[in-house]
């Protein structure tokens, strides 16, 4: 090691308090820290201690249990969720493109930012940064992959964003989507889709003589479930939406935040954004599906071997 001033050769000079060796200048005194490594940017976090935090929190740790088993605060494990989560966006983006497949299902998963919708105040009725939060999210029925996800509200304008999302992920051959009777997918498909899908939509009729309570928590009990073809030609046999329902299992059971009747539910918009966006890249690249024995990206052609955490996060 030589000085960065005189460049003469330096001693050592004990440790840092981050365990770093320090130097002293023989010449003229100077002392410095070797350099530190830095994976998650400007965050003095190591490499280490930080994916073990992010790997707790896609196995279901809330944000203070993490905090509690690998003491680190809670404001860097968010801000280290929020990083890991933009890179894992940019990786979605740059590598689910135009990917063959033969059977799309859509649906979607609800969740809520601060408070839930009936509770917010009048004042906050235009504030769209609380209150409900829809995950749109279609997966490939046999290779599992996540092919896109939107969140938002659900209303025209997230599923269009959604569908329009789908149309780059996939490639120009002809395929069959099936979702549920959600209306504004009607006119986004037919928009965006029509010269490269079959579309049918599955709808379930529930019944209503559940009690109230059981209602509040539950879904009531499906009387009868009836396929709609909307454009094309769908295969009835491959008319279902099984697959992206259980995946919305998948999520509610990795993500903390989307827990039912607990008080880990997101607070702030750009969290749960962050939080599902290094879900969805986990699920695709690292995670090996227990049906598939191999990961989704494997399956579905865009890469060749299980990527691990921090090969999803370079």
């Amino acid at each position: 090691m030589t000085c960065h001033n005189c460049r003469a050769q330096c001693r050592h000079y004990g440790k840092h308090r981050n365990g770093l060796q320090r130097y002293q200048c023989a010449s003229c005194g100077k002392t410095f820290t070797e350099p530190h490594e830095r994976p998650f940017d400007t965050m003095y976090t190591g490499q280490e201690r930080g994916l073990l935090a992010l790997r707790m929190l896609m196995e279901g740790n809330s944000v203070r249990s993490t905090e509690r088993l690998t003491d680190i605060h809670r404001d860097t494990i968010l801000k280290l969720l929020v990083l890991c989560g933009e890179r894992c966006e940019k990786v979605l983006g740059r590598l689910i493109v135009k990917v063959p497949v033969e059977d799309v299902q859509c649906d979607e998963i609800w969740a809520y930012v601060g408070k839930k919708e009936a509770h917010k105040l009048p004042s906050e009725e235009d504030d769209n940064s609380i209150g409900d939060a829809y995950c749109f999210v279609a997966i490939e029925r046999y290779s599992k992959l996540v092919l896109n996800f939107a969140l938002g509200r659900r209303d025209q304008t997230t599923t269009d964003i959604f569908i329009e999302g789908l149309r780059q992920a996939t490639a120009g051959q002809r395929y069959q989507i099936s979702t549920d009777g959600f209306v504004p997918y009607i006119s986004a498909i037919k928009t965006t889709l029509s010269d490269r899908c079959d579309f049918a939509q599955v709808i379930k009729v529930y019944n209503n003589t559940d009690p109230e309570g059981q209602r509040r928590y539950s879904p009531p009990d499906v009387s009868h479930t009836e396929k709609v073809p909307v454009m094309g030609i769908p295969d009835p046999k491959r008319m279902c939406t099984s697959h992206v329902e259980r995946q919305n299992l998948t999520i509610r059971m990795q993500m903390r935040r989307l827990t039912r009747l607990t008080n880990a539910f997101s607070k702030k918009w750009d969290n749960l954004w962050a939080a599902y966006c290094l879900h969805f890249g986990w699920y695709n690249f690292c995670r090996i599906h227990q049906s598939l024995r191999i990961t989704p990206a494997m399956a579905a052609g865009i890469t060749d071997h299980v990527w691990d955490l921090e090969e999803l996060l370079k």
